[in-house]
């Protein structure tokens, strides 16, 4: 394989394969990288998406490489908390927390006006039929179950926790975000693929499917022909899950060629998962 003339041979895939595998000593970040890293990453706390983006933009900046992340996923997650915001008479927002850190939230109107008693009928019924309520269980079924349950407050409560259960399938379904796509018009090797890679990652489920398999310590590596993908024939991507409070939760990775500098950019990964894993944990906790 020889991409362009002053190249060079290439490594096959099974060269870099064995490389990985049996040869690479994995260059660990220096204290001075680590702040570094985590201080920016950290710029993100508060909010599971801002802190995917900015992991992902870290990502992206040091790897040059494009940067996938995915908020928690809903996979084993439960309902850990509910909020009622009354924005206006008949208006209020909706918020579904999870244990796996992800933050759903959604305004809902009622034809009939918000009082104290409607707020306290909310969360009575969230704590009896939504606490703690493994995610997919929450469906068309325990709906009709519950609206039946309601009787004479129906008519008034049904609209809230209908967007509540909109809410759980929403948060079941990880996001994927991306950053960095315009770093691989920096690598000559990947010239003749940049477009149908980025019609690739411009589509949500060949995404899914890329980070949703971990090997070894969460980490998934694939090389050129490894890639079930066609379009990544000729790049490497670097899946690197993260755990909240324990639980596998989501996943960061690269795509770029396959020519990379692995034993610096796998340590990277791993780092920065620990990371967002760790505040995640930390958040659900306060």
């Amino acid at each position: 394989e020889q991409p362009h003339t002053s190249a060079g041979r290439a490594p096959t895939t099974l060269g870099y394969r064995y490389y990985i595998d049996k040869l690479m000593n994995k260059l660990e970040l220096n204290k001075d990288e680590s702040e570094s890293i985590t201080k920016s990453v950290s710029s993100g706390r508060g909010d599971p998406e801002q802190l995917l983006e900015k992991a992902g933009e870290v990502i992206a900046r040091l790897t040059n490489c494009a940067a996938i992340t995915t908020l928690p996923t809903g996979e084993q997650a439960c309902v850990r908390r509910t909020e009622f915001v009354p924005v206006s008479n008949r208006t209020a927002m909706i918020v579904l927390l999870t244990s796996s850190g992800t933050l759903k939230s959604k305004a809902c109107r009622s034809d009939m006006p918000i009082t104290q008693q409607t707020v306290e009928r909310f969360y009575s019924v969230c704590a009896s039929h939504f606490i703690g309520k493994p995610l997919e269980e929450i469906g068309t079924v325990m709906l009709q179950t519950l609206v039946a349950s309601l009787g004479e407050y129906a008519l008034e409560m049904s609209p809230y926790f209908v967007t509540l259960a909109d809410l759980a399938n929403d948060a079941l379904n990880s996001d994927v975000l991306l950053e960095g796509q315009s770093n691989l018009f920096n690598h000559r090797e990947l010239n003749s693929s940049v477009i149908d890679i980025m019609e690739l990652l411009r589509r949500g489920e060949p995404l899914s499917k890329l980070i949703a398999s971990g090997e070894k310590d969460g980490l998934n590596v694939k090389i050129g022909t490894e890639n079930e993908y066609k379009q990544l024939s000729n790049s490497s991507v670097i899946i690197s899950h993260y755990d909240v409070n324990g639980s596998r939760s989501g996943a960061l990775g690269i795509i770029g060629p396959t020519r990379l500098n692995y034993a610096k950019l796998i340590p990277y990964m791993q780092f920065i998962s620990g990371v967002v894993g760790k505040i995640l944990s930390e958040t659900l906790e306060d």
